[in-house]
């Protein structure tokens, strides 16, 4: 069976399989859960800003193609898990990749060994490349390595649930899907908006270390009391 996810169902997908591994307490997923994961400011790219009518369309879709559907339980709350593993028999270090490609598109061997690191610890890039090959070699292929642009070293490898290498061409470079999505696009942060995130985070982390080190020592004085 040939897949053809677009971007809000490939992001959908991704977010369900990535909370069922690093947050399994919460799993499976409320809409309003599923929304804030699809809509993370880390860890996705692009950064998106769905709203319930899109990841709900998606999620119908989803099922449509036996890829996820409502769970079952006695919650008021509907949620929702993702079906990949009844359809592939994932093993982990397979399931982790395709996750961080639904999630950040394109990516090289490095970039996947580091940013599985919560969904599975890989030894080195020797070992990520295994799990890629295991996923190419699958019927259909679910990876393929991209033609390496000019001025890079690296390669990277996408996944295939959105069609082809030809139809992610397509996708990319038409205009009739930016359209049918303008109310749900992804954005991407500018810039200025990366550059004043960075410094909030620097700023919170340089005060936490502060409160650390003060915490330190009121408990070394604290012991002294009794020495």
């Amino acid at each position: 069976m040939d897949y053809q996810l677009n971007d809000i169902e490939a992001r959908v997908l991704g977010a369900l399989i990535e909370k069922e591994i690093t947050t399994p307490e919460y799993y499976p997923l409320s809409l309003n859960a599923l929304v804030n994961a699809c809509n993370q400011k880390s860890n996705r790219e692009p950064v998106m800003n769905l709203d319930e009518d899109a990841v709900r369309g998606a999620l119908r879709s989803l099922s449509d193609q036996f890829m996820a559907r409502s769970a079952g339980g006695d919650s008021r709350v509907a949620k929702y898990e993702h079906r990949v593993n009844e359809l592939f028999n994932f093993h982990r270090h397979e399931i982790a990749v395709l996750c961080v490609l639904l999630l950040r598109g394109p990516q090289t061997l490095g970039e996947l060994r580091a940013r599985t690191e919560r969904l599975y610890a890989f030894e080195d890039l020797d070992s990520v490349h295994s799990a890629i090959n295991l996923l190419m070699k699958r019927e259909p292929p679910l990876v393929a390595v991209l033609p390496r642009q000019p001025g890079t070293k690296e390669s990277r490898y996408m996944h295939l649930l959105s069609g082809s290498l030809a139809d992610s061409a397509a996708s990319t470079t038409g205009t009739a899907q930016r359209e049918h999505y303008t109310a749900a696009t992804p954005q991407r942060e500018s810039d200025s908006a990366r550059s004043a995130r960075i410094t909030s985070l620097e700023s919170e982390v340089a005060a936490l270390r502060q409160e650390l080190a003060d915490l330190r020592e009121q408990f070394a004085a604290f012991r002294k009391q009794f020495q």
